[in-house]
């Protein structure tokens, strides 16, 4: 009783505060352009760094592959080169796919991203096999052919499928509890990975005989967590479902949809720290950390690059109306907010304050400024509106 009587004074002020905040954010800026150079040189300049930190080293003369830089690179940088003049992969796309590539080859010799821990090599092995697979499958997708070594990271990722237990049809994800890919529900948002890796695949990859009862398991592990998750990890299903189709039913995507257009802000963009946490059965200390980060620092409560970039990106690739006031606005703040001077997008660690000039400080921009690109080239493409969604 003592507790429930603590907790509830606790649950009214961030009910105050909530309407606080939501009074006072502020009205969109009316921006029209974004500069594609600019921001092809921050995902450049980070990327290379990344390649060289010595906190990114692995063995055999490889680095590890994070979702907030490199991921985030791969699927981004191909959009700029028509911006660039570049007839091909950039340097450093070149040097990430080799790194992607030998790991994939000496897949049974090359250690895991992490060993310090007995079960972070299950879990780092699990991350890496999705990761892989989205990045080659991505690059292939430009081609519109499979290459051995693409068919071969999807191997690896089969492989380590969970087929046993309450996560059968998922992979074992890494857990640092740093939110909003390496935290306890982010085994979800993997799955999701590996649903988009597969549905991008080319040469009809998904109809493979031999990867049907992996399939079936992947689908029905993403229904049966549904309801637990986050609405970012909603999103990614969303993103997962415009790759592979027959991946959700209609009345839950248009669910989906409602639910993320009911949090835009009244800038026009969507903010990280109220999407990323789940709201089922998680109780009072993740509802607070909505507001509070782990070292005890506020969170940043307005709109940022990460959650508006996907979004606005996954929105457009499920269907939603192009011309839609929702992606309209979103768009715009998109770019009205790309820093001139470095041509990076804002977004912010949920875990601790961190010093947004420093390297490590800046992984959530790297993130924000990929997809902020992906969203912002997927609108320049000219596809018809779907009518049933031309309210949105």
């Amino acid at each position: 009783m003592k507790a429930t009587m603590r907790a509830v004074p606790l649950l009214a002020i961030v009910v105050v505060l909530s309407l606080f905040v939501a009074c006072a954010r502020p009205e969109a800026k009316i921006a029209t352009s974004w500069d594609q150079k600019a921001a092809a040189a921050y995902l450049d300049q980070r990327e290379s760094w990344w390649t060289g930190w010595s906190g990114a080293a692995r063995d055999h003369g490889t680095f590890c592959v994070s979702c907030h830089t490199s991921v985030a690179y791969a699927l981004s940088r191909p959009g700029l080169r028509t911006a660039l003049a570049e007839q091909g992969p950039s340097a450093n796309e070149r040097k990430l796919l080799e790194n992607v590539t030998k790991r994939v080859r000496l897949w049974k010799d090359v250690a895991p991203f992490y060993t310090d821990h007995g079960y972070k090599a299950a879990e780092s092995r699990g991350t890496e096999a999705v990761l892989n697979a989205l990045i080659l499958a991505s690059y292939d997708s430009q081609s519109g052919r499979l290459t051995a070594d693409t068919r071969a990271a999807f191997e690896n990722m089969w492989a380590l499928q969970q087929t046993i237990g309450d996560k059968k049809g998922a992979w074992s994800w890494l857990r640092f509890d740093l939110e909003p890919w390496e935290a306890n529900d982010s085994q979800y948002y993997g799955a999701a990975l590996a649903a988009v890796a597969v549905g991008a695949a080319p040469e009809n990859y998904r109809s493979t005989p031999g990867i049907q009862t992996n399939l079936r398991l992947l689908r029905e592990y993403l229904d049966r967590e549904y309801l637990s998750q986050s609405t970012i990890n909603h999103v990614a299903l969303l993103w997962a479902s415009a790759k592979l189709p027959g991946l959700l039913e209609p009345k839950r995507r248009d669910s989906i949809v409602d639910e993320v257009l009911s949090k835009q802000q009244s800038d026009g963009g969507w903010e990280l720290s109220s999407l990323a946490y789940p709201w089922r059965g998680w109780g009072l200390s993740k509802l607070l950390r909505t507001w509070i980060r782990e070292d005890g620092t506020s969170q940043e409560r307005k709109s940022d690059g990460y959650a508006t970039g996907f979004i606005v990106l996954v929105l457009q690739q499920a269907g939603t109306d192009r011309n839609g006031a929702s992606i309209k606005r979103g768009i715009s703040w998109l770019m009205a907010n790309q820093n001139a001077a470095e041509g990076s997008w804002p977004s912010y660690s949920l875990n601790k304050r961190r010093h947004l000039s420093s390297d490590t400080g800046r992984f959530m921009s790297d993130a924000a400024t990929a997809y902020a690109v992906l969203a912002l080239t997927e609108s320049q493409q000219t596809t018809s509106p779907v009518a049933s969604m031309s309210n949105r």
